[in-house]
C-alpha cells in the first residue's frame, strides 16, 4: 500500500466552497463511494456533512467524518 500526503481539493457543498485535505488513499476510497452511490464526489461529501452536523453532540471536523464514513462503509462491506 502506498501512503501518501493529503492533497487539498476545493469542493462546492451546501452552495458555498470549502477545502478538503485528505491522503491519496481516501480521496481514491471517496471518489469509488461516489461511483457506487451514482453521485457525483460533491454531493456524496455533502451528504456525509449532513449526516456529521446530525450527529448528538459535537459533530467532527468535515474531513475527520469522510474518514470515519469511509471507515464504517469499509467494515461494513467486508461483513
Amino acid at each position: 500500500m502506498a501512503l501518501g500526503s493529503p492533497t487539498k481539493r476545493s469542493v462546492t457543498i451546501a452552495g458555498h466552497e470549502t477545502s478538503i485535505s485528505l491522503e491519496p488513499l481516501f480521496w481514491r476510497g471517496l471518489e469509488q463511494a461516489a461511483r457506487d452511490e451514482g453521485l457525483p464526489v460533491n454531493a456524496l461529501i455533502a451528504r456525509i456533512d449532513v449526516e456529521r452536523l446530525e450527529v448528538a453532540g459535537r459533530a467532527p471536523n468535515l474531513t475527520s467524518a469522510i474518514r470515519q464514513w469511509l471507515f464504517v462503509r469499509e467494515r461494513g462491506a467486508n461483513r
